[in-house]
């Protein structure tokens, strides 16, 4: 859940807070600073679904959150038995404010990269098994992340993928492999889950 959304006017600057609703760190709240108003964290009850959705699959997974934001999606994986989270946020106070609440939580199970995520994409070796697609819903972002993840070879074989985008108009094209398992839409929001098949 990431740098995203529709973005208030002015730059204004507000501070919030997101709870992470499942497992071992069930309760606990984490802050942030929204400078300049993109910062959309993922309501309680679409988090909810999303992870009801992977409850019996999430143990021991590689998590990446392409979009950090407040990192909340990466750290709700953490505490439901994931084995490792990448998270990658492009500002850089963001970023420092991740490592700051996220490190002491879960150690060297987690990853804070800040970064642009297409370009952090195009230089990783690494492989996932779940993979967190939320950017700013107006860049233009899901898409090219999604290619991207399938291009350079960044998916495990049965991995899954979440994208999250704007109901209203044109869902982000995925790959053709990638095999819609669930969707729920809710307000403005249209949430997918899709399930990595060999190409």
């Amino acid at each position: 859940m990431a740098t995203r959304g529709q973005g208030r006017k002015g730059g204004a600057t507000s501070k919030g807070q997101v709870r992470i609703i499942g497992g071992e760190r069930r309760g606990h709240r984490l802050q942030f600073v929204d400078q300049g108003g993109d910062l959309r964290p993922s309501s309680d009850r679409m988090r909810e679904t999303l992870f009801n959705w992977l409850q019996f699959e999430l143990p021991g997974l590689r998590v990446l959150d392409l979009f950090a934001g407040s990192g909340v999606l990466g750290a709700e994986a953490l505490s439901r038995g994931a084995k490792r989270a990448v998270l990658v946020e492009k500002k850089r106070e963001r970023a420092a404010d991740l490592k700051r609440q996220l490190l002491p939580l879960f150690d060297d199970r987690i990853e804070i990269h800040n970064a642009d995520a297409l370009q952090w994409l195009a230089h990783s070796a690494l492989q996932f098994d779940l993979v967190f697609v939320d950017p700013p819903y107006d860049l233009g972002l899901a898409e090219p992340a999604c290619a991207a993840l399938e291009q350079q070879g960044l998916l495990a074989e049965g991995a899954w993928v979440y994208v999250e985008s704007r109901r209203h108009g044109e869902s982000p094209s995925v790959p053709a492999n990638w095999q819609l398992y669930r969707e729920k839409s809710g307000g403005d929001i249209l949430a997918r889950l899709f399930r990595r098949e060999t190409a």
